[in-house]
């Protein structure tokens, strides 16, 4: 093969190479990247069309749990809300025999629509007293919600524990029309 051959044969090769390099660089990756990123987002829309579907099967579920979230909740009164949730303390308190040493309640605007009255409650009793006072909390009527528990002993042989408990009451701004 003689020199000029050669030579043309490795410039069309070049110009090939050149020619493979630049269509993957301008259509083969860009178009790869496009269709990842089609793929990802009709993942993510077929996800959201699952949940929704999911909602909307729940609906009247989720209705019936709102509306009893909505007459559950503490008093639009601050001191009459307030009030009422010490006193359900005090009845939880005497229901399961539990000694309260302290309850701080303080009060959170968390929104335009609704705020809390975080209580920080500390008690002590055997174990027994503290479930059932747990039980008592967690079965009130009352939109309270757990935030936080620690049982720590109070004695030596562990017979007398002491609880420490965070609770939110929630309380709905009603909306003037």
């Amino acid at each position: 093969m003689n020199p000029a051959q050669r030579q043309k044969i490795l410039m069309v090769a070049a110009v090939a190479i050149a020619v493979v390099w630049l269509g993957d660089r301008l259509v083969v990756t860009p178009l790869t990247k496009a269709w990842k990123e089609r793929s990802a987002r009709i993942l993510d829309l077929r996800k959201k069309v699952t949940q929704g579907s999911a909602l909307l099967e729940r609906e009247s579920i989720i209705r019936k749990r709102w509306s009893g979230m909505e007459t559950n909740t503490v008093s639009e009164e601050l001191s009459i809300a307030e009030s009422r949730v010490l006193k359900s303390f005090d009845r939880w308190s005497k229901d399961s025999d539990l000694n309260i040493l302290s309850i701080k309640p303080q009060w959170r605007r968390n929104a335009d629509d609704y705020m809390t009255l975080e209580c920080r409650v500390d008690a002590f009793g055997d174990l027994g007293k503290i479930v059932r006072f747990l039980y008592e909390v967690e079965q009130a009527s009352l939109a309270l919600k757990v935030d936080s528990f620690e049982i720590s002993p109070r004695d030596n042989t562990g017979k007398q524990l002491t609880l420490g408990l965070q609770v939110s009451a929630l309380r709905l701004q009603t909306q003037e029309p």
